[in-house]
């Protein structure tokens, strides 16, 4: 049985994600990175997982952003089918070291926490999958600047783990 504090927990994560990856705010194409395997689906969300295990991060909320969106395609009225088979994921994890620098570096960097990546097949007749994420500006002081840097190449990193060869 699910608690109500369980729902709500749920339904926050479930915001963050939105929030993170720019759904809300409209993200320009040039702050998302991604890089495309030829790899299958679940394999390269397998291959994310790891990259970020690995590391020693935890994965506080995994989203099955596609199957939420097949789910609800006739609630909204939706005809168009935006990702393969509902494949379509994002995966969200904190660093405690990285998120102590940059919100030491500018308390507002609270916004970037926690950090996203997401892995997705958009047409069932293109076998490739798209990994990525959305990169931090370099915003504030230099210190700031330098702390949000180190996340972004953190989530480069992972992505490219993931995407393979």
């Amino acid at each position: 049985m699910v608690g109500i504090s369980q729902v709500i927990r749920r339904i926050a994560h479930a915001g963050v994600l939105v929030m993170g990856l720019g759904l809300a705010g409209g993200a320009l194409a040039e702050d998302v990175t991604t890089y495309r395997s030829t790899a299958p689906f679940d394999e390269v969300r397998q291959n994310l997982a790891d990259a970020i295990v690995n590391r020693g991060y935890v994965i506080d909320y995994e989203a099955h952003i596609g199957k939420m969106l097949v789910r609800t395609a006739g609630d909204v009225g939706a005809s168009k089918t935006l990702f393969a088979k509902g494949r379509a994921n994002a995966m969200q994890f904190c660093s405690a070291v990285l998120s102590r620098t940059t919100m030491q570096a500018d308390v507002t960097n609270i916004a970037y926490c926690p950090y996203v990546l997401f892995v997705f097949q958009a047409r069932s007749d293109d076998p490739a999958v798209t990994v990525g994420f959305r990169r931090l500006p370099a915003r504030g002081s230099a210190e700031s600047k330098a702390a949000l840097a180190k996340v972004n190449k953190l989530l480069d990193d992972i992505a490219r783990e993931a995407a393979g060869p």
